[in-house]
């Protein structure tokens, strides 16, 4: 489900994003940090059967809020296929007492990390709300749980299921996206659980009726059939007291039997293929293993760890280092109730027979099932997952956070403190243990599918059938309800006081070496972050190959002082530290996230990092090969081909932005990269003096400055610092331009529309911005509501900006099923040209709900410390006060309707460039007859195909 979140931050790291001896092995830290990585509860259950578990953190003044109802797809009939994640969107559409949209109320109080999913197994809704909406949350949580189908009419159902349809082709239009839709058939038995795919059929989300939804409600959706986390802002003893006021007086469903565990492990191994519209085949091979919550599933990470799960990985030596036969490998473990799966992905580069690959794999799965990992392997696979453990555990709420693994931790094993165990079995098991389990589970069958080059496989689905007849048994007695004294009639609780902003200060110093550094102290978990800011970035392209600050950049930490690429690798996992650098439009960046008990070899490993890259020729060539490979994976991508062709298109060739948003470059321009380009680069703007430090975390200035100073102090540049690159003006065409880029076989089309807006250091830049999500930022901004709540042509539509500085791009962007793409980029025209002309300006109710998103979810938004990284980093680039973020919330606060409406009037609706990717055969006809703007087609290298004026 897309829902409430910030889809502009979301969109810019996927439109700015770069691309992508034996170690000495530190003592293991699990010792030096166990009461770091707790998560200390209590929980209550209440007479209906709701079962809550309550986590306390007072780092923010908010409380993340979140339901798991222990149903998923594995619980569907035969013919319903898709049910529960219906019911998950159908859930947002408002309930009895509160008639409009669910995210309305969470956005008016500024909620953050909100969203619901499916899976195979359960289906959640969670949500960090400020402390004083606490109150809001619980109502609106218990009155879609207790009083829902009275606002489910047919309207809502059709339109919920033309949203998830859409969803479905979204998924299905990616690359390799019907992948494991043949994988579930393959592995499971028709008659599994797991044999059909969470999303469903689109026969069977057809066949849907209003008495098939509501009686799926009644079946599943009751509190003895639920788990409620709160974690953060709060103690149990008020707990108990809210959610027994919310939720106490709904009666218990009854209670329906779980599918026995299992596993279905194959018999023997078999192998399928498929084509589909790929740059490189893939190699899929699955095998059904152990269910979550065993100690078998704990151990099997730790074998694929070992196996494919790091740089320096046995798969990845081999295939990738050694015989040179992929791009990417990887293996993992993923756990679900019934049964998880073990699974290896290998992207076999352009002219190597797969076949060889799978020769490879299976050596070297045979090669560690004899002989168990090393010493060394297995300390540092203990290392990542406990480091992994304690990052993710930062949060308090939203994917992975705490309250995420009480809940899965209470559903699947009846005890929301399993992931103590856990980390017990990490801690303990041996390498017999790891092969032994090896052997247990991965030396049985498994199902290999490989994906070709080709053209797009269609799949038939198979027709709805007749769900047999449900007997539902009775409620059991022993669940009772409790009076309460809430009157719903009244409607959503109101919140009236706020938390107030804080954000931590930000103490300064000078290093020896002339960077500036400012720390920003978080003592919340045992980890500290930095993140070095240079100057550069895409733009420094200019005079060079593009392409050229991303793979530099991308290369620091392939290697460096006496460590090649794999020993780097080793190294900093063995630490548990996570470090590299990249580029963005305006500058780059290196950066390092360090557990605190091994700080000093961290800084160590970062500073050799900095200071002397290898830049060794093989590397080199490895790289540029895997590289050149992902380029022409971004262009599979319909929004990786659009994202590709708009920048030359919005700035002219010439510009210093007139490049791929990825920064990855051409084919052409990385291939000719030589090892002199990158040492040039390097030493151009890899350079302390003019650059910035942003340290946050778990250290002080007293303790840090030495350190850093010790490592970099005499570190320096050579040479003189080159000047920033200048960055243009552009004028924006004269009128209206269509260009289309052909996807044979898509059942989607991504529309884009762009245009340049003033940059991010303009004095109307946040006006702008709010501007901009009153027409397409927030989940119920207009777009949105019209093209996937309205019409549901589409799975989402937004707009955004992403920060330059120069003129920035402004972008509004919809996939949509593919036979509405005329008449959705009718709506989109119409849209923009009626907001930003002032036809239909900007209302008072929609500007104070943009203020009270942005304002009231400030105090949440800091909850992290890589947000105030983030944020830091952006002071830095963007020449801003130190109390920047106190200025932008003063002129939020102040924003006027009228401001709102003179910042829309920076778009200009006839100076839109539209990019449209999708199936030529279908969509090239109507668009032309919309004669929105002379029409041509390009390639997905952004060059006119011959003949298509």
């Amino acid at each position: 489900m897309s829902a409430l979140h910030r889809p502009r931050a979301a969109l810019l790291a996927l439109a700015l994003a770069s691309s992508q001896g034996t170690a000495f092995l530190p003592t293991p830290a699990w010792a030096a940090a166990a009461t770091a990585v707790d998560i200390p509860y209590e929980e209550f259950t209440l007479p209906n059967g709701l079962r809550v578990v309550v986590h306390t953190d007072r780092k923010a003044p908010i409380v993340a809020v979140n339901l798991w109802y222990h149903v998923g797809s594995k619980d569907e009939p035969a013919g319903r296929t898709g049910f529960a994640h219906l019911f998950e969107h159908l859930m947002f559409n408002g309930s009895e007492n509160h008639r409009g949209e669910f995210f309305e109320p969470f956005e008016l109080v500024g909620t953050t990390d909100q969203n619901g999913t499916t899976n195979n197994d359960r289906t959640n809704y969670f949500q960090n709300v400020p402390t004083t909406a606490l109150d809001m949350a619980l109502w609106m949580e218990s009155d879609r749980m207790g009083h829902l189908l009275g606002a489910i009419d047919q309207k809502t159902l059709d339109e919920q299921r033309g949203v998830v349809q859409n969803e479905k082709r979204e998924g299905e239009n990616q690359p390799y996206g019907q992948a494991w839709d043949e994988l579930n058939k393959a592995i499971y038995p028709k008659v599994h659980p797991y044999h059909h795919s969470t999303i469903g059929s689109m026969a069977d989300l057809n066949a849907a009726s209003l008495d098939d939804v509501k009686g799926w409600f009644r079946t599943w959706y009751g509190p003895n059939n639920a788990v409620l986390v709160l974690a953060g802002d709060i103690d149990v003893a008020t707990a108990k007291d809210k959610v027994a006021r919310y939720f106490g007086d709904i009666p218990a469903t009854p209670t329906m039997a779980q599918p026995k565990i299992d596993v279905a492990p194959m018999a023997k191994s078999s192998r399928s293929t498929m084509t589909d519209q790929v740059p490189q085949s893939r190699v899929h091979r699955v095998w059904n293993v152990a269910e979550t919550g065993t100690a078998e599933l704990d151990k099997l990470q730790l074998f694929a760890q070992v196996l494919g799960g790091s740089r320096s990985s046995r798969l990845d030596r081999r295939l990738l280092h050694e015989d040179k036969l992929v791009d990417s490998v990887s293996a993992g473990a993923y756990g679900m109730q019934l049964g998880s799966n073990f699974v290896i992905t290998a992207d076999v580069k352009q002219g190597v027979d797969p076949a060889k690959v799978e020769a490879v794999i299976d050596e070297e799965l045979q090669r560690l099932l004899k002989e168990g990992p090393g010493k060394t392997e297995l300390e540092q696979a203990r290392t990542v997952f406990k480091a992994g453990f304690v990052r993710g555990i930062e949060r308090i709420g939203g994917f992975g956070g705490k309250a995420d693994v009480l809940a899965e931790c209470t559903v699947y094993t009846g005890n929301p403190g399993c992931f103590r165990d856990s980390l017990k079995t990490i801690e303990t098991a041996t390498a017999g243990d790891i092969r032994a389990v090896g052997n247990q589970w991965l030396g049985k069958g498994s199902h290999t599918l490989v994906v070709v080059p080709g053209p797009r496989t269609v799949i038939p689905e198979d027709p709805s059938v007749t769900p047999a007849p449900l007997t539902l048994p009775p409620v059991d007695a022993k669940y009772t309800t409790t009076p309460t004294t809430i009157d719903r009639s009244k409607g959503v609780p109101q919140t009236t006081t706020f938390p107030e902003l804080k954000f931590p200060s930000m103490q300064r110093a000078m290093l020896k070496n002339g960077t500036q550094l400012i720390l920003a102290e978080r003592h919340d978990i045992p980890v500290v972050q930095m993140s070095y800011e240079f100057k550069g970035g895409f733009s420094a392209d200019q005079g060079r190959k593009l392409g050229t600050s991303s793979f530099a950049m991308g290369m620091m930490d392939e290697g460096s002082g006496s460590l090649d690429a794999l020993a780097f690798g080793d190294r900093a996992e063995s630490l548990g530290a996570s470090l590299g650098a990249g580029a963005s439009l305006d500058g780059g960046k290196a950066y390092l996230s360090a557990l605190k008990e091994n700080l000093v070899p961290s800084i160590e490993l970062f500073a050799t990092m900095l200071r002397s890259p290898r830049f060794d020729q093989k590397e080199i060539d490895r790289v540029k090969a895997t590289w050149i490979a992902g380029i022409k994976q971004e262009k599979a991508r319909p929004n990786g081909a659009a994202l590709r062709v708009l920048p030359p298109l919005l700035y002219g060739d010439s510009h210093a932005y007139s490049m791929p948003f990825s920064g990855s470059g051409t084919e052409a321009s990385i291939g000719s990269l030589t090892r002199e380009d990158l040492v040039a680069f390097h030493r151009d703007w890899v350079r302390p003096q003019g650059a910035t430090l942003v340290v946050v975390g778990d250290t002080t200035l007293k303790e840090i400055v030495p350190l850093l100073d010790k490592h970099l102090g005499d570190w320096s540049g050579t040479g003189d610092a080159p000047a920033q690159p200048q960055i243009g003006a552009v004028s924006r065409p004269a009128k209206p331009r269509v260009f289309l880029i052909d996807q044979p076989g898509a059942v989607q089309a991504n529309i884009f529309a762009g245009e340049v807006v003033p940059s991010t250091k303009d004095a109307g830049a946040v006006k702008f911005d709010f501007a901009n999500s009153v027409l397409g930022g927030e989940f119920s901004s207009r777009l949105n509501m019209n093209l996937r709540e309205s019409k549901h042509w589409a799975y989402g539509a937004y707009s955004f900006t992403s920060n330059a500085l120069g003129q920035r791009p402004w972008m509004a962007f919809a996939p949509v099923q593919i036979d509405k793409t005329a008449d959705s980029l009718k709506e989109l025209q119409s849209e923009i040209t009626a907001y930003a002309s002032g036809k239909a300006p900007p209302t008072a109710a929609e500007v104070a709900k943009i203020q009270a998103t942005e304002i009231r979810g400030l105090p949440g938004s800091y909850e992290t410390a890589a947000a105030v990284l983030g944020t830091i980093s952006g002071i830095v680039r963007y020449d801003r006060p130190d109390d920047y973020v106190f200025k932008r919330k003063a002129e939020v606060e102040a924003m006027t309707t009228e401001q709102v409406k003179a910042a829309a009037a920076t778009i200009d609706p006839q100076a839109l460039t539209w990019v449209v990717v999708g199936d030529l055969k279908q969509i090239e006809a109507p668009v032309r007859a919309l004669k929105l703007g002379e029409v041509q087609v390009l390639d997905a290298d952004g060059k006119a195909v011959a003949g298509s004026h």
